[in-house]
């Protein structure tokens, strides 16, 4: 028998976990049917969410000895979840997909003749459009996958997503890497095995609102490019060389104009605009040191990446009694 685990992050997903609940169940049922001895488990990770999420899933765990869950003790980001996923799920390969149908069920048994049949470690799926997407938003997220590849020894491939269906072998490799600020779109590439890319149109949300503003993705962005780049510290470096020179070439002005034409230096505008210049170049380099020194303070503290509060064994060891 081969297993199946599906990782699904939930963080207030009360209105599409049904919807997706469904159409999953479908694709479960069409694949066991099709392929001998496969078999599947889903284990869902309720990421702290302050609505309904944890009594539908334990509602489906008690119904469907499938279903599994994970409930943290409090909101520790998606990054964490799929983190949890992964360390918890028992499969020989491994999905990780949203509860939103953004990530479409039915790409899964394209994903499994890839990886089972054609030798691929992973299969995933990249977006060639970013319709219903603002077009601002569409614009950063372009320009963060070309500053990335620019600045960064790992290639991170536009428009691709979390959906992954992977090998056990390259989940253990992900799972060997242990930091606490992590960054997967980043892991995933740099742990290697060959991937097969699907495109597709982008998909709205089936129901619900999205919780990932434009904030949290600037945020989730900077994760990216301090975890998986030291360009930042060289731009520093090289901002420090620059002002050095800047300032070099006005003196030598400055005592030229003295010197060889008798005016008469400018004192108080000059001064406060070699302050502010200078000054605020080195709260900027400080500012880029900080960032690097804050990853690393967090790091050894040795937190660890989530905190566990109930699974579905918290269900299904109920007695009749207790229920």
């Amino acid at each position: 028998m081969e297993l199946i685990s599906i990782i699904v992050p939930c963080y207030n997903e009360q209105e599409v976990l049904p919807l997706y609940y469904e159409e999953i169940k479908k694709i479960m049922r069409s694949m066991t049917e099709n392929e001998t001895g496969l078999s599947f488990e889903l284990l869902f990770i309720n990421d702290g969410s302050k609505d309904k999420t944890i009594d539908i899933l334990r509602d489906m765990a008690s119904s469907d000895s499938r279903v599994r869950y994970i409930s943290f003790s409090r909101n520790f980001g998606k990054e964490a979840g799929m983190f949890a996923g992964l360390q918890n799920a028992k499969g020989d390969y491994i999905v990780v997909m949203d509860a939103d149908l953004q990530h479409p069920p039915e790409f899964i048994p394209k994903m499994y003749d890839y990886v089972k049949n054609q030798g691929y470690d992973c299969a995933t799926t990249r977006r060639v459009s970013r319709k219903g997407e603002s077009k601002i938003r569409s614009w950063f997220a372009r320009k963060f996958y070309k500053l990335m590849n620019k600045i960064s020894q790992t290639e991170i491939v536009d428009g691709a997503q979390d959906f992954r269906f992977m090998t056990r072998q390259m989940v253990d490799a992900i799972l060997d890497m242990k930091e606490y600020n992590r960054f997967s779109k980043g892991i995933f590439s740099w742990v290697g095995f060959s991937t097969k890319y699907i495109e597709y149109e982008n998909v709205e949300r089936a129901a619900g609102t999205t919780t990932w503003s434009f904030k949290n993705l600037f945020m989730y962005s900077l994760e990216g490019i301090f975890a998986f780049s030291t360009a930042p510290l060289a731009i520093a470096s090289f901002l420090g060389v620059l002002s050095c020179l800047i300032a070099f070439i006005i003196i030598m002005f400055v005592v030229v104009k003295t010197i060889f034409f008798g005016e008469a230096v400018q004192g108080f505008p000059t001064t406060v605009c070699a302050i502010f210049f200078v000054g605020g170049l080195q709260l900027f380099c400080t500012g880029i040191l900080g960032q690097y020194l804050s990853k690393t303070y967090l790091e050894t503290k040795g937190r660890p990446v989530y905190i566990i509060k109930e699974t579905e064994n918290s269900v299904r060891k109920q007695t009749p009694e207790d229920e």
